[in-house]
C-alpha cells in the first residue's frame, strides 16, 4: 500500500463515501508531497465522480497527522536552495485551498496528534471531528517557523486573544478545549469510525440536504459524557489568566506575561518551556501575521502565507529549528536573535515582502492540469 490509500464505500442504494487514509504511520502521518499530489489528483478526480462525501482519517490511531515532512524540506534547502524547497508548501496551501472550497462534503477525523498541517487539512474540512484521545497544536514556533497552512485564517477564527496564544505557545489542546475554541466540530469515541461509515453509506442519495443528514449522524455520535475530556482539559481554567497576559500589546509584554503564570501546573509549564525555546523571530512574526491578515479573503491568505513562507525559507532559522527538534534532536537551537528585544521591526515587515515578482501560489491556481 501507498503513502494514501483511497477507497470507496457504498451500501448499494444511499450515497458514495470517499475515504483517504494517510498512511505513513510511523511518521504519525506526515505529511509528503507526494501524498500532498496524490490526495489533490483524487479529489480533483472525485470532483466529477459519483463520490458524494469524502472522510479524510489516519491510519494507526496515534496520529491523523503530525504535520509535514519538513526534514525533507531542510534538505532540499541544504542541497538545492530555497527556492526549490519552496514546492512542497505551494502545493500543499493548493491541496488546503481545494478543500475549502470544494463542493461536496469533507468530514476529517481527527483523532490522536493533529498538528502543523495536520490542522491545515482539518479546518479545510466542512466537517471537523476529534475524539478523546485527540492532541492539537500549531507548533510552528519551536522549528523557527510560522503558523501556515492557512493558520491565519483559522487561528483569527478562535475567540480572541486564544487564536494569537496558540500561535506563539505552541500549546497543545484536547478535544474539549478545541471544541471550545471553534477548531473542532464534533466530539466521537475514537472506535466509531467505522460506524460512523456505516451510517453515512445509509444516507439517500435523493436526500436533498445531504449536509444536513451528516450533522444530525455526528450529533448522533457525539460523545454525550464530556466530564472526562473535560479533566484533561487544561486551557478553560486559565482561560482569565491568559487573556490577561496577552493583554499587552507588544510581543515582549505579552510574552513575559505569560512566563509568569501562576499558578504551577503541568500544561502551564510546558506552555511556558514551549515559550522560552521557540525562535523569537517566529514569535514577533506572528503577532504581526494575525494583525495583518484579519480581514483578508481565504485566498489573499494564502497568498500572503506563500511569501511568509518563501521569506522563512531564506531564514536560517528555519534549518536551524530544524535540526535541533527533528535532525540531531538535541534541543538547543542556535536563533540568530536570543531574544525578542533583538528581533527588528524591520526584519519582521520584510517576511511580508515577496522576494519574487510573481507570487507562485497564483501561478499555481492558473494551471489546472499541475496534479497530472
Amino acid at each position: 500500500m501507498g503513502e494514501v490509500i483511497f477507497r470507496k464505500h457504498s451500501s448499494g442504494n444511499g450515497v458514495v463515501v470517499g475515504e483517504i487514509t494517510l498512511n505513513s504511520e510511523k511518521h504519525l502521518n506526515a505529511l509528503t508531497l507526494g501524498m500532498v499530489d496524490a490526495i489533490y489528483s483524487n479529489l480533483i478526480k472525485w470532483q466529477s465522480d459519483n463520490v458524494d462525501i469524502i472522510v479524510l482519517n489516519g491510519s494507526g490511531g496515534k496520529a491523523f497527522c503530525a504535520g509535514g515532512d519538513v526534514v525533507s524540506v531542510r534538505q532540499i534547502i541544504e542541497a538545492k536552495g530555497a527556492n526549490v524547497a519552496e514546492k512542497f508548501f505551494l502545493h500543499e496551501f493548493a491541496l488546503d485551498f481545494l478543500m475549502h472550497n470544494y463542493h461536496k462534503p469533507i468530514i476529517c477525523w481527527g483523532s490522536g496528534i493533529v498538528m502543523g498541517g495536520g490542522m491545515g487539512l482539518m479546518n479545510a474540512c466542512k466537517f471537523r471531528v476529534a475524539t478523546e484521545n485527540s492532541k492539537l497544536a500549531m507548533p510552528e514556533t519551536a522549528i523557527g517557523y510560522y503558523p501556515d497552512v492557512g493558520g491565519s485564517y483559522f487561528l483569527n477564527r478562535v475567540p480572541a486573544p486564544y487564536g494569537l496564544f496558540l500561535g506563539i505557545s505552541g500549546a497543545v489542546i484536547n478535544a474539549f478545549d478545541a471544541k471550545d475554541l471553534n477548531l473542532v466540530d464534533f466530539i466521537l469515541p475514537s472506535e466509531s469510525m467505522e460506524k460512523l461509515l456505516e451510517h453515512l453509506c445509509s444516507i439517500s442519495r435523493k436526500n436533498s440536504d445531504i449536509e444536513l443528514e451528516i450533522k444530525e449522524i455526528l450529533n448522533n455520535f457525539q460523545i454525550t459524557n464530556l466530564q472526562d475530556i473535560q479533566k484533561t482539559g487544561k486551557l478553560r481554567p486559565y482561560k482569565n489568566l491568559i487573556k490577561q497576559a496577552m493583554d499587552y500589546r507588544s510581543t515582549r509584554d505579552i510574552f513575559n506575561a505569560l512566563l509568569n503564570l501562576e499558578p504551577e501546573d503541568v500544561w502551564l509549564e510546558r506552555v511556558k518551556k514551549n515559550l522560552s525555546y521557540g525562535s523569537p523571530f517566529s514569535i514577533s512574526v506572528v503577532h504581526q501575521q494575525l494583525t495583518l491578515t484579519k480581514e483578508m479573503s481565504l485566498l489573499d491568505i494564502f497568498k500572503t502565507e506563500m511569501i511568509m513562507t518563501a521569506n522563512f525559507l531564506r531564514h536560517p532559522d528555519f534549518v536551524e529549528g530544524v535540526r535541533a527538534r527533528l535532525v540531531d534532536k538535541d534541543n538547543k537551537p542556535n536563533w540568530r536573535q536570543k531574544k525578542l528585544d533583538e528581533v527588528a521591526a524591520d526584519e519582521v515587515k520584510d517576511v511580508f515582502v515577496a522576494p519574487w515578482a510573481e507570487n507562485p501560489f497564483e501561478k499555481l491556481l492558473e494551471r489546472k492540469s499541475w496534479h497530472t
